[in-house]
């Protein structure tokens, strides 16, 4: 069975206000085996422990390159890119400004 994985750059956290971290490049391994639920306290839990383990890279190949090495299938996803462009507080009051 060959272990699969996923390569993106993630996405911006709510709590972001910049570029911070999404520069890099995030290699997954998906799950091979589902989640369970304690019935006693509640809690899900797992036993794949691959889930746990990220790996960053600087560049799209460079993480291409570690899955082709370790023998993984792997799917890249592209991140979108953003519509608006960012402004400063001060372009709300600008006098030129098209309403």
């Amino acid at each position: 069975m060959a272990i699969s994985v996923r390569i993106h750059r993630p996405a911006k956290t709510a709590m972001q206000s910049g570029r911070g971290n999404t520069k890099r490049w995030l290699l997954e391994f998906e799950p091979q085996a589902p989640r369970n639920i304690d019935p006693l306290m509640g809690w899900t839990s797992g036993r794949d422990t691959r889930q746990q383990v990220k790996l960053w890279f600087a560049t799209k190949d460079e993480a291409i390159a570690y899955a082709k090495q370790q023998g993984y299938d792997y799917k890249v996803y592209e991140p979108k890119e953003r519509r608006v462009r960012p402004k400063s507080y001060a372009a709300n009051f600008a006098y030129d400004k098209v309403s």
